[in-house]
């Protein structure tokens, strides 16, 4: 089903960012504080060019953030961009919510079946 306009370059949105799999593991170890490029890529078993080009990409739509330190580039996690993926994934939220209380109703009903059974 077409929604509206194709979705924006990889440049200007979020989703696309972290559709690569390299971008979403960076984002994984600057959950844990601000690292620098070569940290990064020496973790990911890539290249430090490779890896500021992923850097790039992820600060351009607002995922990651940088500061100087010394000679060193310090990259974080700027969470508040992900504030757009977590609305949308939200919005499924009560999809799961029903399917789960589906599933504990069948196990209810399994549990019981199962009582009964064995009662007999």
């Amino acid at each position: 089903m077409f929604l509206g306009m194709a979705r924006a370059a990889t440049t200007s949105d979020a989703f696309n960012a972290i559709a690569e799999p390299q971008r979403r593991d960076i984002l994984v170890l600057l959950r844990a504080g601000e690292r620098p490029v070569t940290d990064l890529a020496r973790e990911l078993g890539m290249s430090q060019p490779g890896a500021s080009k992923h850097l790039r990409v992820l600060r351009e739509v607002g995922l990651v953030r940088v500061r100087g330190e010394g000679r060193q580039r310090l990259y974080g996690l700027d969470a508040r961009g992900l504030r757009p993926i977590s609305e949308w994934v939200g919005g499924f939220e009560h999809f799961w919510n029903e399917s789960f209380d589906r599933l504990d109703a069948y196990v209810q009903h399994l549990d019981r079946t199962r009582q009964e059974d064995e009662s007999r």
